[in-house]
């Protein structure tokens, strides 16, 4: 008997494993790939306007998140500095192989924290309440708290042009029962969509087309206890490029050939954080949009094409990509694709992210209708505490919109809800001014 089984090894399943472990509770952590805990398969950057204070206020609270950050990162930079303190954010490219390699060590590592590898397909239920998981092979695990993390697995699907197939990100297998059985339960269940872009030969671009976009010469950190810096000098850049009319042009004669404007996809995707051909239709007045080429890892020869997530079939992808300055030769290594999945109603949840259907069930994370690695993170973080506290009976830590972006976000969830991906943003927390980068140890 477990006091704590959390489902899922993304963003959120490590810290709702991690927080309750810490706490001394028994935990286990279910994964379908262990080698996939703390994968990237979307972009492989860490922070950003007020996601990076999200991370600050995991380290703050205990999390592991900004630690991990800090000892894989490529490039460390501080977001608008020329602006006041209330919107300045860090934001971290991180490396996509050292990153999860670290936090597979620490969940490893971990003191009363299992870890097990296999696909969850159903739970048990008594009375209305939670009381373990059953795995797709029988195996039953008991527990007096659940915590699913299930992130864009749900009856995934990948979708490029006019063709799907079942499949979690990156080809890892996708769940087929477990939000078939939520919805039995009780849950009122909605279909997101989100996307990828591109992954380019590193040595394909001609970067003199292209403006160089380094970090920032500083000692800065998401964690508190962290003292060591990568100086400037050892730093890897980044470049910016642009659309251009002749990216729009292919865009807009092959609307018909794409998943979002063909009819094939159902889910409602992330209003910021379109895709391009999102923003070539919804913006047709821009004469170009900003593209960011960003290197994936220093074990890798890839570049991350940031801001061109497309499901354009891969013959319209390998002409839309060359008309970028810079990219004209470029070889692509990995293409472009959308994927839907399953998600709950996040109104169905109280302020605790314990569910109000099912007793002692928590959820946090991309299953809550979020999107990004932070707000996952925050999620998971404030799922664990309080399934921790729910175990030893006591009051559960709900953080106010005036204490922390955490608290500005789970009160969006759980208050209005959300139909498309959800995303955090200073314009959301009302306390901007009060809830800021610098101040996240005293608030917290």
């Amino acid at each position: 008997m477990y006091d704590v089984i959390v489902v899922g090894g993304g963003h959120a399943g490590i810290e709702a494993s991690l927080a309750p472990s810490r706490m001394g509770l028994k935990t286990l952590l279910v994964t379908s790939n262990i080698n996939n805990i703390g994968s990237m398969p979307c972009n492989t950057s860490i922070g950003g306007p007020a996601k990076g204070i999200i991370v600050r206020e995991i380290d703050a609270l205990g999390g592991q998140m900004s630690k991990t950050a800090d000892k894989t990162y490529l490039q460390m930079k501080m977001l608008n500095t020329a602006k006041g303190p209330g919107v300045q954010s860090l934001r971290a490219q991180a490396d996509k192989k050292a990153y999860p390699r670290y936090m597979q060590k620490v969940v490893k590592e971990q003191e009363n924290l299992d870890l097990i590898e296999g696909m969850v397909e159903d739970l048990v239920i008594e009375d209305q309440t939670v009381k373990g998981v059953i795995l797709d092979d029988g195996t039953t695990y008991l527990s007096k708290t659940v915590i699913l993390t299930t992130g864009t697995y749900l009856k995934a699907e990948i979708l490029v042009g006019h063709s799907k197939h079942a499949s979690g990100p990156d080809q890892q297998k996708e769940s087929k029962f477990l939000s078939g059985k939520l919805k039995d339960y009780g849950f009122r269940i909605q279909r997101l969509k989100t996307g990828t872009p591109p992954r380019v030969e590193i040595n394909s671009i001609d970067y003199s087309k292209t403006s160089l976009q380094p970090g920032t010469d500083a000692k800065l950190a998401f964690s508190f206890t962290t003292d060591e810096y990568v100086p400037i000098e050892k730093q890897t850049p980044c470049y910016l490029t642009y659309t251009n009319e002749t990216t729009h042009k292919i865009i807009h004669d092959n609307l018909e050939k794409c998943a979002m404007y063909s009819g094939l996809v159902k889910g409602i995707g992330p209003r910021y954080c379109p895709s391009i051909e999102d923003k070539v239709v919804k913006f047709s007045d821009k004469p170009q949009h900003q593209i960011f080429l960003e290197p994936e890892s220093k074990e890798m020869n890839s570049i991350y094409v940031q801001g061109f997530s497309t499901s354009m079939p891969h013959d319209i992808q390998e002409q839309m990509i060359r008309t970028l300055p810079g990219l004209e030769n470029c070889t692509i290594l990995k293409y472009a694709y959308a994927i839907e999945y399953d998600a709950i109603d996040p109104l169905q949840l109280w302020p605790s992210l314990e569910t109000k259907v099912i007793k002692n069930l928590f959820t946090a994370g991309q299953i809550n209708g979020t999107s990004g690695y932070e707000e996952a993170a925050g999620q998971g973080l404030m799922a664990g505490i309080n399934a921790t506290l729910k175990v030893r009976n006591e009051a559960p830590l709900v953080l106010k919109r005036d204490e922390a972006y955490i608290g500005v976000m789970i009160d969006d969830l759980v208050t209005k809800g959300t139909k498309e991906p959800y995303r955090m943003l200073t314009s959301r927390a009302e306390y901007r001014l009060l809830i800021r980068h610098d101040n996240a140890d005293e608030r917290l």
